[in-house]
C-alpha cells in the first residue's frame, strides 16, 4: 500500500577538500587530501510503499519514484536476488533519494551516527539469496539509501547445517567497458551484512560505483579457503567514497582498493575517506587458538591499497592479524597492476593518521613499484600520529615499517610503537624524499636494516640518501650507528611512559623526552579525539599526568 510520508532527512556528509600539504624547502611533498565529496542530505518527502512478509520487494523497487520510501516488514525475509533499477533524475532536488528501510519505530535501531551490531538484527528486515548478489545495480542506478537492513546468504546451502556461499552480498557497479553508466549516490547505513557462519562469503560490498557511502554498519564473516575475501572492495569505481564508523571483518583483506584491473583506462579509485572504523579478525580463525574450528581461512591483512589516490585513513582501530597466507603486515600500501593490463596503477596521496594498530605480526608495508608488472611509483604517503602496540604477535617478527622497491616522499612522523622487530626494513631501488622523525620506537636487534648493508647509517646511505632521520627516541639503540639529533634511552623504562605494563604510553611529566612544544611520539589528545569512544586505548585516560 502507499501512504503519504512525513519529511524524513538524514545528513551524511563526506567532506572533501582540494588543499595540498605545503612543500617544505628541502622536504618531501605532502599528500593531497580527498578532493571531492558527497553531500547526501537524504530527504524522502514522497510516499511510503509498505512491503509485508511474502511481498514483492523487486516490484516495490520498480514502482518507487525518487523521494519515496520503501518500508520492509521487520523480521521478515525477502528472497532475492534484487536489482536497483535506473530512474530518471527528478528536477526537484528534494525528490532524489529512494530510501529502503525496515518498518517499525525509529527508536528500534540505534540513532544515526551510532554503529549497529548483530544484536540489532531483531529490528531489521532481511534480504537474502541463494545465488548471485543479494542486491546489485542496474547501469546508472542512483540515489538509493538502505537503512537498518540485514543482508545474508540464504540459509539452505548444499552443506548440511550451512547456508549458501555467495561471491558478494552487495554489488554496486556496472559494465563500464560496454558503455554502461556508472551507478552513483548509494548509501548503506546502519545495516548488518554477514556471510554464513560455517562457509562464509567472499565479499560484503563491491564498491565499483561513484559517490558511495558505508556508515554505522556491521560487516562480518567474510571468509573463504584458498582465495581472498573482503568485507569491502573496490577496483572499478571512480569514487568518492566514505567508509565511516563500521565494524569490518574478513579473512583476506578487511578493506581493499585495487586487486583487479579496471576496464576504464587511467581509472584509479580516488577521494576516499576511511574514518572511525574497527578492523579485526576473530582470534578463533587462528589455528591453535581457543575456539578454532579447523578451517584454514585465507588470512592476509587488515587493509590494502593496490590502486588508489587521495586517501585519508584517520581514527580507526586495526587489530588481530597474523602471518598465514601473507607475512603478517597489517597495513599494505602496495601498488599492483594486478593482471598486467593497468600500468597506470598507483598508490599516491595517502594520509594514515590517528589510528591504533595492535596485536598484529607486523606493521606497515609500502611498495614503491609493482614487482610483477609495470606500474607508477607510490608517492606522497604520510604515516602520522599513530599508536602501534603488540607488534610481533601471530608468528610475526614485529617489524614496524617495510619499504621496498623505490618509494618517493614517504614520511613517518610522531608515532609511538611497541614492537619486537626492526624499525625500518628496505631492499631494492633506493627511496627519495624519505623522513623518519619525532617517533618513539625500539631498536631491538637490528633497528634500521637493509639487504646487504650494516644496520643504521650504512642502510640510510644506501637506501635513503638525503633522508631526514631526526627527533626520534630509539630505545636500546646506539648513537654511534645513527645520525645526530636522535635520542637513545637504554630501555623501555627509561622512556618514561606513564604505565607501559598497563598500556598507557603517554609520556609522564618526569620523562626526559617530554619537552616544550610538541614532543616525540603520539599527540594523544589528537589521537583520542579521532577515535570512537568505545575503541580508545588506555593511553586515552583523562587522569592527570603523574
Amino acid at each position: 500500500m502507499k501512504l503519504m510520508a512525513a519529511r524524513v532527512a538524514a545528513s551524511i556528509l563526506l567532506v572533501g577538500c582540494s588543499t595540498v600539504g605545503n612543500l617544505a624547502a628541502a622536504g618531501p611533498q605532502r599528500p593531497e587530501q580527498p578532493r571531492h565529496g558527497i553531500d547526501t542530505a537524504v530527504v524522502s518527502p514522497g510516499e511510503v510503499i509498505q512491503v509485508s512478509a511474502g511481498g514483492d520487494f523487486q516490484a516495490a523497487l520498480e514502482r518507487a519514484a525518487p523521494g519515496d520510501t520503501i518500508e520492509l516488514e521487520t523480521g521478515a525475509a525477502f528472497q532475492g536476488p534484487f536489482i536497483l533499477p535506473y530512474k530518471p533524475e527528478s528536477t526537484n532536488p528534494d525528490f532524489q533519494w529512494i530510501t529502503i528501510r525496515s518498518g517499525g519505530s525509529d527508536s528500534a535501531l540505534p540513532r544515526a551516527g551510532v554503529r549497529v551490531s548483530p544484536a540489532d538484527a531483531v529490528a531489521m528486515a532481511r534480504l537474502e539469496t541463494a545465488s548471485g548478489a543479494v542486491v546489485s545495480t542496474a547501469p546508472g542506478a542512483h540515489h538509493y539509501r538502505f537503512v537498518g537492513i540485514e543482508f545474508q546468504p540464504a540459509a539452505s546451502g548444499p552443506q548440511a547445517g550451512a547456508g549458501n556461499f555467495l561471491n558478494a552480498l552487495v554489488f554496486l557497479g556496472a559494465d563500464e567497458a560496454s558503455g554502461d553508466p556508472v551507478p552513483h549516490h548509494l548509501v548503506i547505513e546502519r545495516c548488518y551484512l554477514h556471510g554464513d557462519p560455517l562457509v562464509g562469503a567472499r565479499r560484503g560490498i563491491i564498491l565499483n560505483a561513484a559517490a558511495t557511502v558505508v556508515v554505522d554498519s556491521w560487516l562480518a564473516d567474510f571468509k573463504m579457503v584458498g582465495d581472498d575475501s573482503q568485507a569491502i572492495i573496490g577496483w572499478e569505481g571512480p569514487g568518492p567514497f566514505l567508509i565511516r564508523n563500521n565494524y569490518l571483518e574478513a579473512a583476506g583483506e578487511n578493506l581493499m582498493f585495487g586487486g583487479a584491473d579496471p576496464a576504464i583506462r587511467e581509472r584509479v579509485p580516488a577521494d576516499i575517506e576511511i574514518r572511525g572504523n574497527h578492523f579485526a579478525k576473530p582470534i578463533a580463525w587462528k589455528a591453535g587458538s581457543p575456539g578454532y574450528a579447523g578451517t584454514a581461512w585465507g588470512i592476509k591483512n587488515l587493509m590494502q591499497l593496490k590502486n588508489a589516490r587521495r586517501v585519508l585513513v584517520d581514527g580507526n582501530l586495526f587489530e588481530f592479524n597474523w602471518a598465514e597466507s601473507q607475512n603478517g603486515f597489517a597495513i599494505l600500501f602496495t601498488v599492483r597492476n594486478q593482471d598486467g593490463s593497468a600500468p597506470w596503477s598507483v598508490v599516491e596521496d595517502v594520509t594514515f593518521s590517528n589510528n591504533v594498530v595492535r596485536h598484529v605480526a607486523n606493521g606497515v608495508n609500502i611498495l614503491g613499484r609493482d614487482d610483477n608488472h609495470p606500474s607508477r611509483q607510490a608517492r606522497r604517503i604520510v604515516i602520522s600520529n599513530n599508536l602501534f602496540t603488540n607488534l610481533g604477535e601471530g608468528r610475526g617478527e614485529g617489524d614496524l615499517i617495510q619499504l621496498l622497491n623505490g618509494t618517493k616522499n614517504v614520511v613517518i612522523e610522531h608515532n609511538t610503537a611497541i614492537h619486537k622487530g626492526s624499525i625500518l626494513k628496505s631492499e631494492g631501488p633506493p627511496h627519495r624524499g624519505f623522513e623518519l622523525r619525532d617517533n618513539i620506537v625500539f631498536h631491538n636487534q637490528y633497528g634500521i636494516v637493509g639487504t646487504d648493508s650494516e644496520p643504521g647509517n650504512a642502510v640510510l646511505r644506501r637506501y635513503f640518501a638525503g633522508a631526514v632521520v631526526s627527533g626520534n627516541v630509539i630505545a636500546g639503540g646506539s648513537a654511534d650507528a645513527y645520525p645526530s639529533g636522535n635520542s637513545f634511552p637504554e630501555s623501555l623504562d627509561a622512556v618514561g611512559f606513564i604505565d607501559a605494563s598497563g598500556s598507557d604510553f603517554r609520556l609522564g611529566m618526569a620523562s626526559p623526552y617530554r619537552t616544550a612544544g610538541r614532543t616525540a611520539g603520539v599527540d594523544f589528545a589528537e589521537l583520542c579525539a579521532a577515535l570512537s569512544i568505545t575503541e580508545q586505548p588506555a593511553s586515552c585516560s583523562t587522569a592527570p599526568l603523574p
